[in-house]
């Protein structure tokens, strides 16, 4: 049996492009959803005739890009099975249907990562949306120690069996799509990219992005991300050295074992408690998660001591230093 793939396309004032989208996709071989986003009532014909082509959802105002992939997704989950193919196109024409087909033959070999097509941004790229990016990946990666060259596409396939830890990202507007590449990294989903061709029309012009208020909600998301994993490094940080002085008299190998643990079990359960509520907002079962966290961090504690005791009483390194040289290590690694 055949496995149906499916466009899915947010929708918010479109042009004709739309239309020539759609035609061009359902030629392939593809099923369309498009969501209205709240559009005014002159696009009405352009939804109108792309009813010819696709299934049209509707929104009664503006929700976002989020909100109304979100939608989308709920759709696909209720009237497809989970094997089903989906890839998120844009409404404006600046992806290729042949690029949509190309990640999803790879989403169909790898059924359980994000697919990514990944624009080199070469060429005639806007300047707002060279540095944008630019900018956006450097963050990213300082955030996740992972490389996502293009975090901006919205060219996404990905089977819809992953479509349940999709839905419960947090994000209504464009700051989605970049929660949606942080949670993977975080709860282990790969991401793959795939080079696909970089098309500008007009320069851009009819992006709904706002430059300023968008790029705050994106960008808030990262450091919500980074200022959870840098709150818990000073806590850590700050404990153990209280707690270094306070067992000093123990000796330096007890004093450290004492100190290094007794920090990190307070600081990793802080970190837990802020990715939980206020980063990802969770709504896994809590005894669940925090299982699966303490075995990793249990895990991660016992390397983390056991090189800690290599620097400070073997190599003779100061227990301060040799703390932040063993913490750079495992945030690395892990």
């Amino acid at each position: 049996m055949q496995t149906t793939w499916i466009a899915l396309i947010p929708a918010y004032q479109p042009t004709e492009a739309l239309l020539h989208l759609l035609k061009t996709a359902k030629k392939t071989g593809f099923e369309l959803i498009v969501v209205n986003d709240g559009s005014s009532p002159e696009t009405e014909n352009i939804f109108r005739l792309a009813a010819m082509y696709a299934t049209i959802l509707n929104h009664p105002k503006n929700y976002g890009k989020g909100h109304a992939i979100k939608t989308g997704l709920t759709y696909i989950q209720q009237h497809y099975t989970a094997e089903c193919i989906v890839v998120t196109l844009d409404a404006d024409g600046q992806h290729r249907i042949s690029d949509a087909w190309s990640i999803c033959h790879i989403a169909h070999e790898y059924p359980n990562e994000l697919v990514l097509g990944s624009r080199r941004l070469n060429g005639n790229v806007p300047l707002r949306s060279l540095l944008g990016n630019t900018i956006t990946r450097l963050i990213y990666y300082l955030s996740t120690r992972q490389k996502i060259y293009d975090t901006q596409t919205g060219l996404r396939a990905f089977s819809a069996r992953l479509i349940p830890q999709l839905l419960d990202i947090s994000g209504e507007r464009y700051e989605y799509e970049m929660n949606v590449l942080l949670t993977c990294s975080n709860i282990g989903i790969p991401i793959r990219e795939v080079e696909i061709d970089t098309i500008y029309i007009d320069g851009n012009s009819s992006s709904h992005f706002d430059t300023v208020r968008d790029s705050y909600r994106v960008y808030k998301e990262i450091l919500k991300f980074s200022a959870s994993s840098l709150i818990s490094f000073f806590l850590d940080y700050g404990l153990y050295s209280f707690l270094t002085m306070l067992t000093s008299s123990l000796g330096v190998a007890v004093s450290i074992l004492i100190s290094n643990i007794g920090a990190r079990m307070v600081s990793a359960s802080v970190n837990y408690t802020l990715n939980y509520k206020l980063v990802f907002q969770s709504k896994a079962h809590v005894i669940q998660s925090a299982s699966q966290y303490a075995v990793l961090a249990i895990a991660i504690l016992a390397g983390n001591t056991v090189v800690l005791s290599i620097l400070t009483n073997q190599l003779e390194i100061n227990q301060y230093a040799a703390k932040l040289i063993t913490e750079l290590f495992f945030f690395i690694m892990s």
